[in-house]
């Protein structure tokens, strides 16, 4: 075998490349990891947001459908040959409280997180 020697100026050249490929490798390693975790909180962030819009939405036709209960039965309720029960007017009661309970709730919420 042949022995190798390398001047001090090819030593510090080697150990440099030596050093530095493992260092790119890694840099591009760390580049692509940050890349995907960042990917991945943009979509987490942009379901959130929907979430968010499907929740409003849902609680909004909550309360068209119990306006349009109410109002119904309100209808039904002037109407002369009707004969309303007991059951329309309960029904009625029960939809209004609800109603209230619903944006007691969200008032309360809403203030909650201006204090948060």
């Amino acid at each position: 075998m042949e022995a190798v020697t390398l001047d001090m100026g090819q030593l510090v050249l080697a150990f440099i490349a030596a050093m530095g490929i493992p260092s790119a490798v890694m840099g591009f390693v760390m580049w692509k990891l940050e890349r995907r975790i960042s990917k991945r909180e943009a979509e987490a962030e942009e379901r959130e947001k929907a979430q968010e819009k499907l929740f409003i939405l849902i609680v909004q036709s909550s309360g068209a459908a119990i306006a349009l209960g109410e109002a119904t039965a309100r209808a039904v309720q002037r109407i002369p040959d009707a004969h309303c029960n007991g059951d329309m007017h309960a029904a009625l009661e029960y939809a209004t409280d609800i109603k209230h309970k619903q944006k007691d709730f969200l008032m309360e919420q809403g203030i909650q997180a201006l204090w948060d």
